[in-house]
């Protein structure tokens, strides 16, 4: 226990305030007594904070337990009682639930630190667990010693020691403490790495912790290193909800795989773990291929479109409401754009000539409604924006965000680059407005 203790001494500025997640058992009852122990000597206030999970009948006695030492000790002492309507995934909302409890209590008194009793052998556990699940870089790390959040330090002093060692301490000390029998219960399947593979480990080096902890820091080093390119890397390839591809071919595939995994973070947020390592290589392979518009289905009905060097999520919502002023210019995409000119002769459909006293002004670009219909010019009637889209072999995925020209009464003038109106003047008529549908030589020669 001697690193522990110097790690302590050295982690732990004099006058401060701290949070201890004490259960009750042999690991936090240790670590409870070993802080008390220089409590004096540094000026500290210490918060003792338990949970009752409420899930076996001792977590009342066990409460009551630690209330009583933190009252002999003089420690103040903060307590809630979780209660669980679904029991799925039990251990993942318990852990979610006991940092929200940590949180409000470090907030409350303005705590500096945060001490859990997580040890060397715990480290060791949940290693090996995501070596065999399978999680990311910074996940095979495990947990640190010492991690800096935003408003508190939360610090595992036991990453050194071994339980047998904490079991020695709180016997050679006297330091009560309470069993939770479900350790011992092998459907849980820590508690199966628990009694069989790491005594198996052990036996080949008794100090298989520390070398795990050696592994555990060497991984959160090179974690540091890429993030920080990584963070580098997201300047020049992000722009807002985009990612630049032409940018993004220039890293390495490291890197390229990491800015991919922060866009996709962005768009699912908390819900990231619905995607997994075959979703990052399809979206990968995407991002390299050929094609200039690609679609990508998503977990969650979220749609990644590829549209030559842009990547992007589409929101349906958002795009079917996407309407814009025509005034000077409308910068459609990344690839094409509505600008006015002064003159144009040609009479393509990527030319539109106006005379502004026959339309309701402002004039307007936006997306395509359902219903919408326009007078094609030379033809009799109407025809549905939708069959002109089949018509024309418009990709499905290019369809509900297609730039629609309309006047301020919502009469459809221009579909540019496939279809006029007879709003539309020949360059012998009278005219006082002129667009210009102009894209990309890059998608020129990619439909030509």
């Amino acid at each position: 226990m001697k690193e522990t203790i110097e790690f302590l001494n050295q982690a732990l500025k004099k006058d401060t305030t701290l949070v201890i997640g004490v259960s009750g058992g042999a690991d936090s009852m240790c670590l409870l007594h070993m802080v008390n122990q220089i409590k004096k000597q540094k000026n500290l206030k210490l918060i003792v904070a338990h949970i009752n999970h409420g899930v076996r009948k001792e977590s009342e006695e066990e409460a009551t337990f630690v209330h009583d030492y933190c009252k002999k000790i003089q420690n103040t002492f903060e307590y809630k009682k979780l209660t669980f309507k679904n029991t799925t995934n039990f251990e993942a909302n318990a852990r979610v639930e006991r940092y929200n409890f940590y949180h409000q209590i470090i907030k409350k008194y303005q705590a500096n630190y945060l001490l859990t009793a997580h040890h060397g052998d715990d480290l060791t556990e949940t290693i090996l667990m995501r070596l065999t699940r399978g999680s990311t870089l910074e996940g095979y790390s495990g947990f640190g010693k010492l991690t800096k959040l935003e408003n508190y330090t939360l610090i595992r002093p036991f990453v050194y020691t071994t339980k047998e060692e904490i079991e020695n301490y709180v016997k050679d000390n006297n330091v009560e403490y309470r069993i939770d029998k479900t350790n011992q219960d092998e459907k849980y399947t820590r508690n199966r790495y628990r009694k069989v593979i790491l005594p198996f480990l052990k036996k080949e080096n008794k100090n298989v912790h520390k070398k795990f902890l050696k592994f555990s820091e060497e991984l959160k080093e090179i974690e540091n290193y890429l993030q920080k390119q990584t963070n580098t890397a997201l300047t020049t390839c992000i722009d807002f909800d985009k990612v630049n591809l032409h940018e993004w071919k220039k890293l390495d595939i490291v890197l390229q795989k990491r800015v991919i995994k922060s866009f996709l973070k962005k768009e699912y947020q908390s819900d990231c773990n619905v995607l997994n390592n075959k979703h990052l290589e399809q979206i990968v392979n995407t991002c390299n291929s050929t094609k200039a518009n690609v679609l990508l289905h998503l977990p969650l009905k979220k749609m990644l479109i590829k549209e030559y060097n842009a990547l992007y999520f589409y929101h349906s919502s958002k795009k079917e409401r996407q309407e814009y002023i025509l005034e000077e210019s409308v910068k459609w995409s990344e690839t094409e754009k509505i600008v006015k000119v002064e003159n144009d002769t040609s009479n393509s459909n990527f030319i539109l000539r106006l005379n502004s006293k026959e339309l309701a002004l402002p004039l307007k670009v936006r997306t395509r409604y359902s219903g919408d219909k326009m007078e094609v010019k030379n033809l009799k009637g109407t025809k549905k924006i939708k069959d002109i889209f089949i018509d024309e072999k418009i990709p499905k995925e290019k369809r509900a965000f297609y730039p629609i020209v309309v006047d301020n009464k919502d009469t459809i003038l221009w579909l540019p680059g496939l279809k006029k109106t007879n709003f539309d003047k020949k360059s012998t008529e009278y005219y006082d407005i002129i667009y210009k549908y102009v894209i990309s030589e890059e998608k020129q020669n990619e439909e030509k």
